[in-house]
């Protein structure tokens, strides 16, 4: 009876399994999935940017000698400049975040929890602001421009930018006021705290200057298509 019930069971697995893995791993199909939607997201920036440059092409060969059209246009590549849909060069910083580099099985110190290895949405974010407040003209986080409109987000310790997925170390350009920079980096509050949890769990940290640096135009898709001036 016992060896029926257990071949009966065998029978049932294999109807239902149908050649698969009842016990599939759900971490590596998300992983899959993940890597899936990133590459389409890549093809879908490429396809994006081969448009962009056809329109350029049709909008320069257009207008004629209209004075109207050419002010129109000269005011349209003033404005992408500072949008950031030009590349932009000049003396900028790099800020490179990681997580902590401490044994995993070492034991933590006193009120520390393994949440606090590594880095997080908040840091990212406080780096970014910081450059921005200390006179950064444009910002690229790891291989994209930043936009008005981009969002820092951070699932666990995975970067998730304009629908691309980034793994750590994280890496943060800007070009501008080099000083200034440095400057808001050492005084924003986010950082300080961030500098002290260097010191305290081993967080990756460093700040590199560059005489002369290029942030790549954004080339992805363009969410804003309608605003106004109040």
């Amino acid at each position: 009876m016992v060896l029926a019930l257990a071949g009966l069971l065998m029978a049932t697995s294999a109807a239902t399994a149908r050649g698969t893995d009842l016990r599939s791993d759900r971490r590596s199909d998300l992983a899959d999935l993940i890597r899936e939607q990133a590459a389409k997201a890549a093809a879908g920036a490429d396809a994006v940017q081969g448009l962009r440059s056809e329109i350029d092409q049709l909008t320069g060969s257009s207008g004629g000698d209209d004075s109207r059209v050419t002010a129109a246009r000269a005011t349209a590549d003033r404005l992408a400049a500072i949008a950031g849909l030009t590349p932009m060069v000049g003396p900028g910083l790099t800020v490179t975040l990681n997580d902590s580099s401490r044994d995993p099985g070492a034991p933590l110190p006193p009120g520390v929890s393994p949440d606090d290895l590594v880095v997080h949405q908040q840091d990212l974010q406080a780096v970014v602001n910081a450059m921005w407040a200390g006179g950064a003209q444009g910002v690229q986080v790891m291989d994209q421009r930043l936009l008005s409109t981009s969002a820092v987000r951070c699932v666990g310790n995975t970067l998730i930018l304009h629908g691309r997925v980034y793994s750590p170390p994280f890496t943060v350009t800007a070009v501008g006021d080099v000083a200034g920079m440095r400057a808001a980096l050492q005084t924003a509050p986010a950082m300080i705290t961030y500098r002290e949890w260097v010191d305290v769990v081993g967080l990756g940290y460093a700040v590199v200057s560059h005489r002369s640096t290029t942030l790549p135009a954004y080339s992805g898709e363009l969410d804003l298509t309608r605003a106004t001036v109040p």
